[in-house]
């Protein structure tokens, strides 16, 4: 008897036809993907701010400062911001922080002010804008 060969050769028409069947569900499901649309708020249509609200300004060169309704704006430094937001917290757990940034400042330290109010689980807070002129 002859001995057998051994062939090393890969079959490669099942992965074909795999691959084939998996390119005809995508072309038939990719149309009926739904796409996200992010709708982005006009400023012409911003809501007022609330009348009672802390107002966190950041300006351009990164200073911040607070103020409280009814008193004086007062200088902050990073560490400051959250013992005074807490303060003024547990005294009314319902009032809002609006964050008003100037025009030249970096989104960056916008996105850190937010990110520290969050972590002081602040439930209300919004950006203050300037409504454009007609």
């Amino acid at each position: 008897m002859r001995p057998r060969r051994l062939k090393n050769e890969i079959n490669v028409v099942p992965y074909i036809d795999v691959m084939l069947v998996l390119l005809v569900i995508f072309m038939v499901t990719a149309p009926m993907m739904t796409t996200a649309s992010i709708d982005v708020p006009s400023v012409a249509k911003a809501p007022q701010p609330p009348a009672e609200a802390l107002q966190v300004n950041v300006r351009a060169d990164g200073t911040m400062s607070l103020r409280t309704p009814g008193a004086d704006e007062r200088a902050l430094k990073g560490a400051q911001l959250s013992t005074e937001i807490r303060a003024a917290q547990e005294k009314n757990p319902e009032l809002a922080v609006v964050i008003v940034g100037d025009r030249t400042v970096k989104y960056e330290a916008v996105l850190k002010v937010v990110d520290e109010l969050q972590r002081n689980e602040v439930k209300r807070i919004g950006l203050l804008v300037q409504l454009a002129e007609k």
